[in-house]
């Protein structure tokens, strides 16, 4: 043996016998810190595999105060696991997966509701070729009831659910249902409702089918969001302690469009999104004194008379006269780059009384698969043109926000108008469209800066290169 090997079999030793005997050096931190390693490794089934280090290491892992399972962990194992975790309390539970069936998860989550006194996060992740329609015939597995976990959050990956009529969250604050298909027969509502889930405080259900009907009465339920419910036919939300409410393309589907029903009770509402069908009609909101933040469905601009999103978008402004903010999208054609003056200045009739104005311009065609090109000759957005010369009092406007601006012509005079019709205004920023150069976002900023008044603080904001929104401040 040479001298180099000799030195690092010595090095070897002092480090087995801890330079004195007994355990190695990293045997002898404290717990805690032990414990803190284990939890860095991200990966609860190695974790358990430390055992085999010593006798020092052989059950630390079961006192590990979270566990987190990556993709492709076999679920006899995180069963396994659960099973000899041996902390006084399990706080955090994350468990990722791909393209899982019910079994997977009936395998494991049973003793994980029973072992939680925390979070529960499940993730599965779908591969982009599985049809929604032919996973949702998979089998189902059953919702257990979490007896001491305080929120859950599982994405599903079009999973069939069954949720039992006697309920899965005594103590649970926050549950957010993603990507499943509800096995018939349960009436989601109910389980949800205060006599069985007295502690809910924030309810979120995406992208699911299989619920017709979803009525809940909750004393405790201060958020509640729901997106893309396939096949929703009735709402009804009676939540005196409600604070915040999101509905989105539920009745409005564009395959199956239903008629909303729905009945809202929630007087202590604050904010309201109704990205949805809207007939004031079959849909009642009940009195809403409180109510500070409105956004609504897509506005197409110069969009047919008979374009249903447009219409329920003014039927609901026109229930809210006077409010504190007011999100609206609007859809345009960037391809031939119409005026959305007309269509602005039509919205802010029926809604005077706005204090915070959000503005989204959302594009239909995209620059990069068609060119821009200047509206022809007799274009609808010649025709309407009383917004270039009609008063409009806004002296409510305090603050304005306008996302996804390109900088055109008829773009800088409708801002210039916003300028006089605003006669309080005291902000405004505007985020420009990712194709505004920085030469060119100067050059802007310049112009709307000459429409501006003192006292009004004006920001601008361009797009990163790496992605998000950046604040910019052009150079004198």
């Amino acid at each position: 043996m040479d001298h180099a090997d000799e030195e690092r079999a010595t090095k070897r030793a002092k480090l087995s016998d801890g330079g004195g005997g007994g355990d190695d050096l990293l045997s002898a931190l404290p717990d805690d810190i032990l414990i803190h390693i284990l939890l860095r490794l991200g990966n609860a089934d190695v974790s358990a595999r430390t055992s085999v280090l010593s006798s020092r290491w052989r059950r630390l892992w079961a006192f590990l105060p979270g566990l987190h399972f990556p993709p492709d962990t076999d679920p006899d194992s995180i069963r396994a696991v659960l099973a000899a975790h041996e902390a006084p309390a399990l706080h955090c539970l994350c468990v990722l997966a791909r393209d899982a069936y019910a079994d997977f998860v009936a395998a494991w989550i049973p003793i994980a509701a029973r072992r939680l006194s925390g979070d529960l996060t499940f993730i599965n992740i779908a591969s982009p070729d599985i049809v929604r329609d032919e996973a949702g015939d998979r089998d189902a597995f059953e919702l257990p009831c979490f007896e001491n976990a305080t929120s859950v959050s599982l994405q599903l990956g079009f999973l069939r659910v069954a949720v039992p009529a006697s309920g899965i969250a005594s103590r649970l604050t926050d549950l957010h249902l993603d990507n499943f298909r509800l096995q018939a027969p349960c009436v989601l509502g109910d389980v949800f409702s205060s006599p069985l889930s007295p502690s809910l405080q924030r309810l979120t259900i995406h992208d699911a089918s299989g619920v017709e009907k979803f009525t809940i009465r909750s004393e405790s339920l201060l958020e509640l969001e729901l997106m893309n419910l396939d096949g929703l036919q009735q709402l009804t939300v009676v939540a005196p302690a409600l604070e915040e409410l999101r509905v989105a393309f539920c009745f409005l589907n564009f395959r199956n469009p239903n008629q909303p029903v729905a009945n809202i009770s929630a007087p202590q509402l604050v904010s309201l999104e109704w990205r949805d069908a809207y007939d004031p009609c079959s849909v009642q909101l009940g009195e809403m004194a409180h109510l500070q933040r409105l956004g609504t469905g897509i506005f197409l601009v110069y969009g047919p008379d008979d374009f249903k999103p447009n219409h329920d978008c003014l039927s609901l402004l026109r229930q809210f006269k006077v409010m504190h903010s007011l999100t609206i999208p609007l859809l345009y054609n960037s391809a031939i780059g119409h005026s959305f003056g007309a269509s602005s200045f039509h919205i802010l009739r029926v809604c005077t009384g706005v204090r915070k104005l959000a503005l989204k311009y959302l594009e239909l065609i995209s620059p990069s698969l068609q060119a821009h090109t200047p509206c022809p000759s007799g274009c609808i957005c010649d025709q309407q043109t009383q917004w270039k010369t009609e008063e409009l009092v806004l002296d409510g406007l305090q603050e304005v926000e306008i996302s996804e601006l390109s900088g055109t012509e008829r773009e800088g005079d409708f801002v210039q108008r916003l300028f006089s019709w605003a006669t309080a205004l005291k902000k405004m920023t505007i985020s420009f469209h990712h194709s505004v150069t920085e030469s060119k976002a100067k050059g802007l900023c310049q112009m709307l800066q000459s429409f501006s008044r003192s006292g009004i603080d004006m920001e601008f904001y361009v797009h990163s290169r790496l992605g998000g929104r950046v604040l910019y401040a052009p150079e004198d």
